[in-house]
This record gives C-alpha cells, sequence and structure tokens, in this order.
C-alpha cells in the first residue's frame, strides 16, 4: 500500500494518475480521503462557512481504516461518494474497490494518524511551492465552483494556510520520497513506476514459488550479470561473478 500526500491543489490527484496509468495494470487502485469526511451536522452545515475541511477532525479515520482492512485483506469494499453539497455521503451510491496488489491512498492529512501510516509501504509527499498552490485554489473554486475570489482568499487564511502549517507540512517528515513540483516531475514519478512495477513482478513470482526472495536489484548486481552474460569474459572473471553472485543470494 502506497500513500500519497500534500498541501490542497499541490498535484497529488495528478501524481497518482499518472503512477496508476504508466503501468497500464489494473492491480493497482486509488482510494481518496475525501471519501471519508464526517457528515456534517444540521448546526455545522447552517455554518459551514466556518468549518474547517483541512483539520484532522475532519475525517472519518475509523471508517478509512476499516476499509484499508478490509482491501488488505482481499475484500471488496464499497468507498462513500461524499457530496460536497449536502456535505453528506450517503447522497450517492458508493463505489465499489476490489482488493488489488497495490493500494494507492491519497489524501492531504493520510500521514496525521500513526494508525493510517503505518498501514503504508511507501509514503510519497508531493511538495509544491505555496504560491503555486494558492493560484490553482483560485483559479479552480472561482471557474468550477463559482465562488468569489474574497471568500477563497478568505477561507485560505483562515483555514487551509493554518492547516498545512499545523498538520500537513510537519507529516512531510514521515515520507519515503518527496516529490517536488508535483505532476511536472517526470522522472520522479517515473521512479516510483519502476519501483512498482519490480513488487509486482515480485508478487508473481512468490505466488508461484512461496519459497521463492527475490532480492532487490542494484548497481552491484545488475553490473556482475552483465558480466557473466557477456562472451568476451574471460573463464577466471566468470567463476569470480558467479560466486560473488551466489554469496549474495545465500547471504
Amino acid at each position: 500500500m502506497a500513500g500519497v500526500a500534500g498541501g490542497a491543489t499541490s498535484g497529488k490527484t495528478t501524481v497518482c494518475d499518472m503512477i496508476i496509468q504508466q503501468p497500464h495494470d489494473q492491480r493497482v487502485v486509488l482510494v481518496n480521503q475525501d471519501s471519508f469526511y464526517h457528515d456534517l451536522t444540521p448546526e455545522e452545515h447552517a455554518r459551514v462557512h466556518e468549518y474547517n475541511f483541512d483539520h484532522p477532525d475532519a475525517f472519518d479515520n475509523e471508517k478509512l481504516l476499516a476499509s484499508m482492512d478490509k482491501l488488505r485483506n482481499g475484500q471488496a469494499v464499497d468507498i462513500p461518494n461524499y457530496d460536497f453539497k449536502s456535505y453528506k455521503n450517503n447522497v450517492f451510491p458508493p463505489r465499489r474497490v476490489n482488493p488489488s496488489d497495490v493500494i494507492i491512498l491519497e489524501g492531504i492529512l493520510i500521514f496525521h494518524d500513526p494508525r493510517v501510516r503505518e498501514l503504508m509501504s511507501m509514503k510519497i509527499f508531493v511538495d509544491t511551492d505555496a504560491d503555486v498552490r494558492l493560484a490553482r485554489r483560485i483559479r479552480r473554486d472561482t471557474v468550477e465552483k463559482n465562488r468569489d475570489i474574497g471568500t477563497v482568499l478568505d477561507q485560505y487564511s483562515k483555514f487551509v494556510k493554518p492547516a498545512f502549517d499545523d498538520f500537513i507540512l510537519p507529516t512531510k517528515k514521515y515520507a519515503d520520497i518527496i516529490i517536488p513540483r508535483g505532476g511536472d516531475n517526470h522522472v520522479a514519478i517515473d521512479v516510483i513506476v519502476k519501483h512498482i512495477h519490480t513488487k509486482l513482478g515480485q508478487h508473481d513470482l512468490c505466488k508461484i514459488y512461496p519459497n521463492l526472495y527475490v532480492r532487490h536489484s542494484t548497481f552491484q548486481i545488475r553490473g556482475m550479470h552483465t558480466l557473466i552474460r557477456d562472451s568476451q569474459t574471460t573463464k577466471h572473471d566468470f567463476v569470480f561473478y558467479s560466486d560473488r553472485l551466489i554469496r549474495l543470494e545465500n547471504f
């Protein structure tokens, strides 16, 4: 299971889409933390402009943990389809997600709760400049949500920026991989995709040979494999590097 965190409008969804599309593999599924917002009470709904959707308490982590536990144990789950007009998750039918070899969980605060964080074997933080994130938010909210720019800026200064500084940015220290510039960083995304490909390949081999352990490839191992496959390699070097590889594999 991989986690992709970062500030709002940092490009997390773009990064996830690129990771999923490149392997062209049906064994990779995406789950969004936004699906697990708490339903607002009538009182909270009446004062929705004062509700902080970027605060950790806005998310139902118990439901998130239960869903992830089922997926990890090979069970299909119904992921809520949160409605941002009524602020409830029972307006639309849920999305059925089947168990998969690779689960990507995306959201601003997925590294905040240690119980959620511990589920992940790979943690990715999308690190995008604050000005870029603000510009994207203004464009998105004024065009897609028909909000006036004053309301957007007020919400940003009152909730979004403080929540990022207090809750989201501190979780960057838990990341295994930090991607500057989000979806524009094709080199970093390509490295992640190759890593996932390797893990999927190892998983297939281990299904066939349950006692098999696939050693992680390194420059040293690839170099020795190249030498022993080279027809110009001397007998002495062939024996020497073959022996080295055998010792590594049995280590």
